[in-house]
């Protein structure tokens, strides 16, 4: 049973860029916030009204103190995507883009099928639509448990551990892992855990159907080197024909990062392209 009255979803909204240029929202992934985005909206901000939102549980959205993983229900992770929809619908005046990274490609793609009518394309970075079956899912709570205790019980050590993941070893290497690492140790732990408790792929409706009826144009991007999302890509693309993968050479999971006018360079060549007429 879902309550009677549901715990609120906590959402924030960052404008960068004039209100008459065409949007794009911005969603960031996990441990991270809608400021990951700055350096790009900055860049574009004369071109594009940037929406940069902090996720439940990331940046200033934080849950309400009340709230547990038992009062929040099975249900939170559709009224995330409801309420992020609902918050678009009040703020935006035609349909936008949409660009979102791991965790916040999840959800914008979600997102994106369920509310079709709110987004011209959609970007969707290192990102999956789910896992088919309810065994799948049920493993991955339990993975997810496992990491949130680590999350609360040494934040620090929590940092650590998560960057030695193979699809993050471009990451580390690169310039501005510091800087990364940094922002992410400004984090609430109990944010954190919570969100991966409540939006972790296990908790995530599978999107598979839904990406066969899709009719918006949405193009998937992969580091070469994260293995496991470029496999992804590919059976995603094989799902909808009006989806398409680009694969970012040398790149790990954290492409648009690692690459970064790259990524600029594509995302705007991508939004700015005309589509045919079906």
């Amino acid at each position: 049973m879902h309550p009677v009255n549901p715990p609120p979803v906590p959402l924030r909204f960052t404008e960068i860029g004039d209100a008459g240029l065409p949007a794009i929202v911005f969603l960031h992934g996990f441990l991270g916030s809608g400021s990951d985005w700055l350096p790009f909206a900055k860049a574009i901000s004369r071109k594009y009204r940037c929406i940069l939102v902090d996720l439940p549980g990331h940046g200033e959205a934080a849950f309400p103190e009340t709230l547990t993983p038992k009062n929040a229900s099975e249900g939170y992770f559709t009224r995330t995507l409801d309420a992020l929809a609902a918050e678009l619908q009040r703020t935006l005046p035609a349909p936008c883009f949409l660009a979102g990274y791991s965790m916040g490609g999840r959800i914008g793609l979600g997102v994106a099928l369920r509310h079709p009518g709110l987004f011209r394309k959609a970007l969707i970075i290192s990102s999956s639509p789910g896992l088919r079956t309810e065994e799948e899912r049920a493993l991955r709570r339990k993975s997810d448990e496992g990491i949130a205790r680590k999350i609360e019980k040494n934040f620090d050590s929590f940092i650590e551990f998560w960057y030695t993941q193979p699809l993050f070893s471009t990451l580390k290497n690169h310039p501005l892992f510091k800087e990364v690492e940094a922002a992410r140790k400004q984090g609430s732990p109990r944010n954190l855990a919570m969100a991966l408790r409540l939006l972790g792929t296990g908790n995530q409706p599978p999107f598979h159907r839904e990406l066969e009826a899709n009719r918006m144009p949405m193009l998937f991007m992969a580091g070469e080197k994260d293995l496991k999302f470029v496999e992804i890509g590919r059976q995603m693309v094989t799902l909808s024909t009006n989806c398409s993968l680009e694969i970012f050479p040398g790149c790990g999971h954290t492409l648009h990062t690692e690459k970064q006018e790259r990524f600029l360079d594509r995302l705007t060549d991508f939004f700015n392209t005309q589509e045919e007429a079906p």
